[in-house]
C-alpha cells in the first residue's frame, strides 16, 4: 500500500466513496429536481422563447440538470492483439 492510500483513521470511509457533504449535496439537488420536475418543462419553454437565450441555452440547462440523474459514461478503450477479434461475454447477475 502506498502512502497516498494510507489513512490515519482506521474507521475512515472506503476509498472511492463520497464524503457525507458530497452525498448530502447530491441528495438535496436530486430532491429539488424531483420536486420541481413538473415545472421544468415550463422553465425550459420560457428560456427557449427568450430572444437573448433561445433553445440552445434551454437545452444546455436541461443537460446540466440531467447530469444529476443520468451519470456520464466513461470512455472504454479496448487494447489487445490487433490480429485477434475482441470477444464479449455477457452474463446475467443471478448466474
Amino acid at each position: 500500500m502506498s502512502i497516498k492510500e494510507q489513512t490515519n483513521n482506521p474507521k475512515g470511509r472506503p476509498k472511492g466513496s463520497p464524503n457525507k457533504s458530497t452525498a448530502l449535496a447530491r441528495e438535496a439537488i436530486a430532491k429539488f429536481v424531483d420536486g420541481n420536475s413538473h415545472k421544468l418543462q415550463q422553465w425550459l419553454d420560457e428560456i427557449a422563447k427568450n430572444e437573448k437565450l433561445g433553445p440552445k441555452v434551454a437545452f444546455d440547462c436541461f443537460m446540466q440538470v440531467a447530469e444529476y440523474h443520468v451519470p456520464k459514461l466513461a470512455r472504454t478503450e479496448h487494447a489487445g492483439d490487433v490480429t485477434a477479434p475482441i470477444t464479449h461475454i455477457y452474463k446475467w447477475q443471478d448466474e
